[in-house]
């Protein structure tokens, strides 16, 4: 299998992710917090929905392996380890080396769970 990658390219950086590396992004107002599978963290100049026409029109297919969550989460669907709707807790975690808890509405967990169950 191919690595494939994201380019962010700005004036004064060029950073080249590999996608399945991804955990998560974060929205921070204009710019955008990329977490790693290394809990390496990045941070761009673009917002979110930037970031996610961005993944959309570098990715193609391979972006439906992200999927917006709210207003402040894009997610790695294949980091996906436990929905805790009650607890408005989203656990990503590659079930060895890290995992990282996100405080997600129970409406977004509630569509995220049934875009699971779907698939």
């Amino acid at each position: 299998m191919t690595t494939e990658y994201l380019y962010l390219n700005s004036r004064d950086e060029l950073l080249r992710l590999d996608i399945s590396q991804i955990v998560y992004f974060q929205a921070d107002g204009n710019y955008t917090n990329i977490i790693l599978a290394n809990k390496l963290k990045c941070v761009v100049c673009m917002n979110l929905s930037q970031m996610q026409n961005m993944l959309s029109a570098q990715l193609k297919e391979k972006a439906s392996n992200f999927a917006r969550i709210g207003k402040s989460y894009i997610i790695n669907m294949n980091y996906i380890c436990a929905i805790q709707i009650l607890k408005q807790s989203l656990i990503l975690s590659d079930q060895r080396t890290f995992a990282f808890s996100l405080a997600i509405s129970k409406e977004a967990l509630k569509t995220l769970r049934s875009i699971l169950i779907k698939k």
